[in-house]
């Protein structure tokens, strides 16, 4: 018992329904962060008019990727995230790698969204006659704002979230039905742009990176396993519904921007308005007033993705500390929301500590702290992600449980072989993707396997030097 009177570690359960755990997973995906920052990248530099019909194809390699972990999710579930399944498949001691890569991974991109949110709220002032208020001042308000949130009761956030979707994903919907209502664009309206023709055009491989990029967040499902309701059965459903609605969401944005412009032109007219593609076809069809809340929508949404990851990431350090492999206060939970608030503590200090750092030494917060650790992330979460596929396989391989060949092996041998694709992909353009030749960015994937080596050997050391707390890794499994 804590000093409170309450136990230490025990998160609410029955808190979450399939609704709840399907707006933390959109809401990670950040749909209008990721519509209007990262798509207009894919048209300018990957297969142009062929990135709606590349979104329903990695729509479809998610589907095969969930097909495997949510199978495995009816023998393993915890607030840890993929850190069970991964232990689960492949053993301890890659188990404690993957946790520390996914926690490097899911905090790199927490302060992305940081220096995004600051950039992009400093813009939006300064352009309405504002002050010139520093960045890191804004990141800083919506740190100490996630965090209040986060300390609540996990429903809380899930209607907050929900609420940040919907809003969101209704401007974008609204410019689409816009854009077809009036006729298309330039050109004629066609479903071109889904043909294979299109989609397999110069650049595909590119496009594949950005598009890929767009799902991270997906694999959230797991992380609420403990606080949902019939978890056997909710995260499957809102892994499911979480893929298809962002794959099918993303390709209808896509789809209907790339009409506005004419699928010959798209390429151009990104090339030269990257950041500007969806904002001047909002104001042209909608209006400025549509404009500006398309502008205050992109805040609220960076603001419902940094409270996912939050809510993310204090759950890993929860299932870690709970099982004594990092200080065991990471696995108090607050006495009245029953929220790991002491955890939600430390990653909300070590995101503004590095956020501060950013600050101090000048870095530009869109060119330098977003794309760099966004681009660290993203290849990190296709490194989970290709482990997951690949424990899948091997939890099955000895005792199949009386689970089908499709969801034990195929689909994770398929899921497993395209996002290891996609990871090579990544990996051999990181300069593109983060929009810098660095050395510090070229050096992202040694840094991910030092980082999982690092896990690799402390999991060997506790081995050897604390095998009762060793014994008991991964524990939500056995």
């Amino acid at each position: 018992m804590s000093i409170d009177g309450q136990p230490p570690n025990k998160l609410r359960r029955d808190a979450v329904g399939v609704a709840h755990v399907v707006f933390f997973v959109v809401a990670a995906a950040a749909p209008l962060t990721a519509v209007v920052g990262v798509t207009p990248a894919a048209f300018a530099f990957g297969n142009g008019p062929g990135v709606p019909g590349t979104f329903l194809l990695v729509g479809v390699l998610y589907l095969l990727f969930s097909v495997g972990f949510t199978t495995m999710n009816r023998f393993v579930a915890s607030a840890g995230g993929f850190y069970p399944y991964i232990t689960a498949g492949l053993g301890r001691p890659l188990g404690v790698a993957g946790a520390l890569i996914a926690l490097a991974t899911y905090n790199a991109i927490d302060i992305a969204v940081y220096a995004m949110f600051g950039f992009f709220s400093n813009a939006i002032v300064t352009s309405h006659g504002g002050p010139d208020i520093a960045w890191w001042i804004f990141a800083f308000g919506l740190g100490a704002a996630v965090y209040l949130c986060g300390k609540r009761n996990i429903a809380l956030s899930g209607k907050v979230l929900g609420f940040c979707m919907i809003a969101e994903i209704a401007i974008l919907l609204l410019l689409g039905v816009t854009i077809l209502a009036t006729g298309g664009g330039r050109e004629a309206i066609s479903v071109a742009p889904f043909g294979p023709h299109a989609m397999f055009s110069s650049g595909f491989g590119i496009a594949l990176v950005f598009v890929v990029s767009s799902f991270i967040g997906i694999e959230a499902t797991v992380i609420f396993g403990e606080e949902a309701r019939d978890p056997a059965r909710t995260i499957p459903k809102a892994t499911y519904i979480s893929v298809l609605l962002i794959a099918i969401f993303y390709a209808f944005s896509t789809w209907a921007i790339s009409i506005y412009y004419g699928p010959s032109k798209i390429l151009a007219e990104a090339t030269s308005n990257t950041a500007t593609l969806y904002l001047n076809a909002i104001d042209r069809l909608l209006g400025p007033a549509m404009a500006m809340v398309m502008n205050v929508l992109l805040i609220t949404s960076l603001f419902a993705c940094a409270l996912s990851f939050h809510s993310t990431i204090n759950r890993y350090l929860f299932a870690i500390g709970r099982e004594g492999l990092v200080w065991s206060g990471f696995a108090r939970t607050h006495r009245d929301h029953e929220s790991p608030h002491v955890a939600g503590a430390v990653q909300t200090l070590l995101a503004l500590g590095a956020t501060a750092g950013f600050a101090l030494t000048k870095q530009d917060p869109y060119a330098v702290v977003f794309a760099w650790m966004g681009t660290f992330a993203s290849l990190g979460i296709l490194v989970i992600q290709v482990m997951v596929s690949i424990a899948v396989i091997i939890f099955f391989r000895k005792n199949t449980r009386g689970i089908g060949i499709w969801h034990r092996l195929i689909a994770p041998v398929l899921s497993a072989a395209g996002l290891g694709v996609c990871l090579i992909l990544m990996a051999s353009n990181l300069a593109l993707v983060s929009g810098s030749d660095s050395r510090i960015v070229n050096s992202f994937p040694s840094l991910l396997a030092l980082i999982g080596a690092t896990g690799f050997g402390f999991a060997i050391w506790v081995r050897s030097r604390r095998p009762e707390v060793y014994a008991m890794l991964g524990r939500a499994f056995e």
